[in-house]
């Protein structure tokens, strides 16, 4: 069931212009009466002067939009510089009224277009069905444009053209929910590395479980890979390092670790590298993101570390990576936890809870009842002191100083960090990440 009409008059043609409003009475009639649409809200994508924007007259490109508007309530008229922020304030108003399912009608040479578009600020929680823009003149139907060829691929510089309009677009917005705050550890030495947490302000997500420096895509949530690149962009430039050269963990819950410059497995939870100038991390949204570094030898890993993870020693697995790969010597590497789901908020259902009493009896709170709470944190650092990490060596939430704490619990602070175990399903994903200095 379709529930919005995008009707894209972004480029009409101006021999067009003077019977818009038969144009929309067309259109808006066949959608009223389609049986699968019960009334469909529906917005009207034009293109605005830039006159008429210093100007501050909205209305000036197609007067009669005004008066339509005003005859049809659930109709919206969109005016923008561009396509892409025309469509993206679309896109906004789409996803206040968690709406998904949606019919463009458009031009049949914007066709080809619109779908790169969409596919780039779009994800595939949405639906989209296309139908040829049509005007009635004289009792018929006629076309705006012939229907092109199906299969038809747009050349290499219309793309490129999109997507620089798209960028440009994204970069102009303004930030959300303050500055981009970064936090880093007392440990890891800047001298040597660029590493920090990232908590959630200071991107332009708006989606409210995800605003605002979301930096995970996926096709299960609604911010598209463009605006994940766009908040990953800001927080290079305030970390200082290239975007370009970003690498971030491809998680599976496991204890695989990627050795950089080698064959990259499918999924992995850790990973290394002794390259200079290349950022690695780590992502976490309740998970422990986990930062390794070595001084000495001039390597560093990171950890995903989540309950199954921590389990099946993802942390140990990248110490061992580093020791095996670059000769580092395990009393020379620190390790820090960031911020992740505490002991006070995180249960397991009591098989998994077994597990965890194992590695020590205090990683579990109220063991005997059906669902326990774990510390996540405790049970990673007496794995790493077990296998050799030095205890002072690891920076995790037993630091007293709260000034030097980068380890909060991720569902107790929501102004600060996101949670799957507090927001649900469509939340959003801080990271941990670490370079080597060139």
């Amino acid at each position: 069931m379709v529930e919005a009409v995008l009707i894209d008059l972004f480029s009409l043609p101006s021999n067009l212009e003077n019977n818009i409003q038969n144009l929309l009475c067309n259109m808006l009639g066949t959608i009223e009466e389609c049986s699968s649409v019960t009334a469909p809200l529906v917005y009207v994508m034009c293109w605005q002067t830039p006159q008429s924007e210093r100007n501050g007259d909205r209305e000036s490109l197609l007067p009669a939009l005004r008066d339509f508007q005003t005859l049809k309530k659930s109709l919206e008229v969109v005016h923008a510089l561009t396509t892409a922020a025309a469509l993206y304030t679309i896109k906004q108003k789409l996803d206040e009224k968690d709406l998904s399912i949606i019919k463009i009608i458009l031009p049949a040479f914007r066709r080809d277009l619109m779908k790169v578009y969409i596919d780039h600020l779009f994800t595939a929680v949405y639906q989209f069905e296309f139908e040829d823009l049509q005007m009635a003149s004289d009792c018929n139907n006629l076309l705006i444009a012939e229907p092109q060829t199906e299969g038809h691929t747009l050349p290499t510089q219309d793309i490129e053209l999109i997507t620089s309009e798209i960028q440009t677009y994204l970069q102009s917005l303004p930030s959300l929910k303050g500055e981009l705050t970064i936090l880093r550890s007392y440990l890891i030495p800047d001298n040597i590395f660029v590493h920090g947490f990232t908590t959630r302000t200071g991107g332009i997500s708006y989606i409210p479980t995800l605003s605002s420096c979301n930096l995970f895509s996926s096709s299960k949530r609604r911010d598209p890979q463009a605006v994940v690149k766009e908040n990953l962009r800001r927080l290079a430039n305030a970390a200082g390092f290239n975007p370009e050269t970003f690498h971030s963990i491809k998680t599976n819950h496991g204890n695989t670790v990627c050795i950089m410059g080698k064959t990259e497995p499918d999924s992995y939870d850790g990973i290394v590298t002794n390259q200079k100038g290349v950022t690695i991390a780590a992502p976490g949204a309740d998970c422990i993101p986990v930062l390794f570094a070595d001084p000495v030898r001039k390597a560093c890993g990171a950890a995903h570390s989540g309950w199954k993870g921590t389990l099946l020693g993802v942390s140990m697995a990248t110490v061992n990576a580093m020791v095996s790969e670059y000769g580092c010597n395990v009393k020379d590497i620190f390790v820090v936890l960031g911020p992740s789901v505490g002991p006070c908020c995180y249960k397991l259902p009591q098989e998994s809870a077994k597990e965890f009493h194992r590695i020590d009896p205090k990683c579990v709170r109220l063991f005997d009842s059906a669902s326990s709470y774990i510390d996540l944190r405790r049970a990673t650092r007496i794995l790493l002191e077990t296998s050799g990490i030095l205890p002072e060596n690891i920076q995790d939430d037993s630091v007293t100083d709260q000034n030097q704490n980068v380890t909060f619990c991720t569902s107790c602070h929501p102004d600060k960090f996101y949670s799957h175990f507090r927001d649900g399903p469509n939340f959003g994903t801080q990271i941990g990440f670490i370079s080597i200095k060139d």
